[in-house]
């Protein structure tokens, strides 16, 4: 019975401490992520720092009005789902097609030296990448040096959105397949088997076996990139755009960064970023119920 006792102190003693370890990423949770949720009543503010939340004059809508209303508006929002949906869509397919190819290397030291190589554009800043894409991509660099060509991709309003997808995809695409490769490794091999009896090509596999078999990670994907679909990268953008290509590569986040942060319209960035909030809100929903009702998958 003593031993039955120590035991049961002991296990809640080893689970305590678990807990514990997640202590600090819950305060941080808090701190950065509830607390700050307050102040989105500086949206329906003209706030002034000075006055503070509780002196500023409340305004209602009409930074959401003014949003609309704006020269610039149905271009930033275009942009803005141009390059989101262009991200989204290429690195998808080029996550799943990587991962099904990536799949199929039985030599587990080169499986390895792969995933390392693709992962590692994932964790460099865009900071850091931006200098390289600069330099590819300059009017005398390598890129335009292969190519024969003296095109100005980073200056170019035709050119700079493709710009963006593509070297966004070449960053993500490898950490994208992760999800991807361990819901193919998860798919029954008797099937694939069963496939190879039947005289089914390599082709075949992949279409009636392997895509069918990931059905629901894909869905379950699209449904939580669907509320990114407002974000179209700011970090990346921002340090690869320039005046030239506003037309094509000024979103919303860069927007707001010039006029609410660098123009000091606080309750006009709030308001940005609330909306697009609620957007994303509202479609993930959307977006979940359709997937529960037409592929029995749903993330909540």
């Amino acid at each position: 019975m003593k031993n039955q006792v120590k035991k049961s102190h002991a296990n809640q003693a080893y689970q305590l401490y678990y807990h514990g370890m997640m202590l600090p990423g819950f305060i941080f949770l808090i701190l950065f992520n509830f607390v700050p949720m307050f102040g989105v009543i500086m949206a329906f503010q003209d706030y002034r720092p000075a006055k503070g939340f509780f002196g500023s004059d409340f305004v209602g809508l009409k930074h959401f009005k003014y949003l609309f209303e704006m020269p610039d508006s149905f271009e930033l929002f275009r942009n803005t789902l141009i390059i989101a949906l262009g991200k989204i869509v290429l690195t998808t397919i080029m996550s799943i097609a990587f991962a099904i190819l990536l799949n199929e290397v039985k030599n587990r030291a080169l499986k390895k030296s792969v995933q390392t190589v693709v992962y590692l554009p994932h964790f460099l800043s865009w900071v850091v990448l931006a200098l390289v894409v600069k330099n590819l991509f300059s009017v005398d660099g390598s890129i335009n040096a292969m190519l024969g060509t003296s095109l100005n991709w980073l200056g170019s309003n035709s050119l700079f959105q493709p710009l963006l997808i593509l070297t966004d995809t070449w960053k993500e695409f490898g950490y994208g397949s992760i999800v991807y490769l361990a819901a193919i490794t998860s798919i029954d091999s008797t099937l694939y088997e069963a496939a190879s009896i039947d005289g089914a090509t390599w082709w075949k596999k992949v279409w009636h076996v392997t895509l069918p078999g990931i059905r629901t990670t894909i869905v379950l994907m699209a449904v939580m990139n669907l509320g990114n679909i407002l974000n179209a990268g700011f970090d990346q953008v921002y340090n690869l755009y320039s005046a030239s290509v506003y037309a094509t590569g000024d979103i919303l986040d860069t927007y707001v960064y010039r006029v609410g942060l660098q123009g000091l319209q606080y309750s006009f960035g709030t308001a940005v970023g609330l909306l697009k909030s609620v957007i994303a809100f509202v479609l993930m929903i959307g977006a979940n119920k359709l997937a529960q009702k037409y592929t029995d998958s749903k993330i909540f």
